[in-house]
């Protein structure tokens, strides 16, 4: 199992929810992807994104306009 951060900060709508699809088609079942994005979007584009995969949203925390995102592989 292995654990890879993405730095989506700055990007904005759709590229961090297609950024995101194409690094979760690379990993395996059980990793973990955290992905850090400033796109307020991101909060509806990435839930709506993992419903269409099945991949597991573990967690969410927003801080100081960061987003970050736990995303469990299926």
């Amino acid at each position: 199992m292995t654990e890879k951060t993405l730095n989506l900060r700055g990007l904005k709508c759709p590229l961090p929810a297609l950024r995101t699809k194409k690094v979760l088609g690379g990993l395996k079942s059980g990793d973990l992807l955290m992905i850090e994005c400033t796109d307020p979007l991101t909060a509806i584009d990435i839930p709506s994104l993992l419903r269409e995969t099945g991949d597991i949203l573990e967690g969410s925390d927003k801080t100081d306009g960061l987003l970050v995102y736990r995303i469990r592989k299926k």
